[in-house]
């Protein structure tokens, strides 16, 4: 069986919102229509507790985009997002969630980020999804959402790790930074990992 997986589509990750992903919201559309060609849908949303240790701000003197040490992992320091209950957390009024399974919360402990929709960056913390999607016997994950040269390739990367048959679609997802994206597909294919086009489903 194969999964779709819905990254973080969240209002801070959209144009307007506190950590914007360039053209975010571009994907919304072609993600819905999707999503009727997986037999499972399920959903991932950033849920930080505020004054977490990944935000500038709670790092006197440093400034958003430089970094400092959180445990073992370098951390790069965000503007405060997608803290628990505010409008900037919530998956976007535009995304279809009629077909979503289930939606798996991360970033959730205070002094750990979590980029991958599996683990937290330190591998301290599951979130659940590999148990789930296993118990459902999906083989193959499909990742689409936000953004591609952090969450959504983050997630790639884990996805593999974790046994996963895995595809990013490539037309389904924006990333931060180009460049960074290049280097983060480099790793992922290097891993096994494919890229496909979204048409290549569609057409189905």
């Amino acid at each position: 069986m194969k999964v779709l997986i819905l990254t973080d589509i969240q209002y801070d990750f959209l144009p307007g919102g506190a950590l914007a992903v360039p053209e975010g919201d571009s994907i919304i559309p072609k993600i819905n229509k999707l999503q009727k060609y997986f037999p499972m849908v399920v959903a991932t949303q950033d849920w930080h507790p505020a004054h977490h240790l990944s935000f500038a701000s709670a790092h006197p003197g440093k400034k958003v985009f430089d970094t400092t040490q959180l445990g073992d992992t370098e951390q790069i320091l965000w503007p405060d997002h997608c803290v628990q209950g505010t409008k900037g957390a919530e998956l976007s009024q535009e995304l279809s969630l009629n077909r979503v399974a289930a939606i798996f919360r991360k970033g959730m402990h205070p002094e750990i980020d979590s980029y991958s929709t599996f683990h937290d960056n330190e591998y301290k913390n599951s979130t659940g999804l590999s148990d789930f999607l296993k118990g459902k016997g999906v083989k193959e994950v499909y990742i689409v959402g936000l953004a591609g040269d952090f969450c959504v390739g983050f997630s790639a990367l884990d996805a593999i790790k974790e046994g996963f048959s895995t595809f990013v679609i490539e037309d389904g997802t924006k990333p931060i930074d180009k460049e960074g994206f290049e280097q983060m597909k480099a790793k992922i294919m290097k891993q096994g990992g494919k890229f496909i086009q979204s048409s290549s489903i569609l057409s189905e």
